[in-house]
């Protein structure tokens, strides 16, 4: 059994896509899920699988969609993955609240990561780990235009953590 933070994306903004924590938590458990945990109400679930992560993902979208129906993107981490994006944190002396993570269905090609270096929206900044984009917007997110560019250029399935919500869901995932 592991422990995973499953991440979904597009849920619960601006009146659409409407999941009730509740149901997701059920949703989940239905699936043999344990020990489940939502965290604020746009799609942060902690829960134990014995599921591998790639197959959880997948059972939980199509149980979502057909339970809900709602189909977001579901992106799976483990606790020492978000240990490690806490951890690889690009722009260390940047003010939390000006920081946010792109969780990525899967880490983009050399090709990808380069057109990305050639966005210049200063004084936002990006960073990409792996999987993961990190974002530095000092003027916040709602006019930030990085995010979205990036996601242009990127075409993989992402969704958007500010940091707080990244450093809770890595305490909520500890054992």
């Amino acid at each position: 059994m592991t422990r995973y933070v499953a991440l979904l994306r597009g849920i619960n903004v601006g009146g659409r896509n409407r999941v009730p924590m509740a149901a997701l938590r059920t949703t989940c458990e239905s699936l043999g899920c344990t020990e489940v945990a939502t965290y604020i109400q746009s799609g942060n679930v902690v829960l134990t699988s014995p599921l591998g992560a790639k197959k959880l993902g997948a059972e939980l979208a199509k149980a979502i969609a057909e339970q809900i129906g709602v189909a977001p993107a579901v992106m799976i981490r483990t606790h020492a993955q978000l240990a490690a994006v806490l951890s690889g944190n690009p722009f260390p002396e940047a003010d939390p609240a000006h920081l946010h993570v792109a969780f990525l269905a899967h880490p983009p090609t050399g090709e990808q990561v380069k057109a990305l270096d050639r966005l210049e929206y200063p004084p936002e900044e990006l960073a990409v780990r792996g999987a993961e984009v990190y974002f530095r917007l000092p003027n916040g997110i709602g006019r930030a235009k990085l995010p979205e560019q990036a996601g242009r250029r990127l075409k993989i399935e992402a969704t958007v953590r500010n940091w707080r919500t990244v450093r809770t869901m890595t305490e909520m995932s500890a054992d």
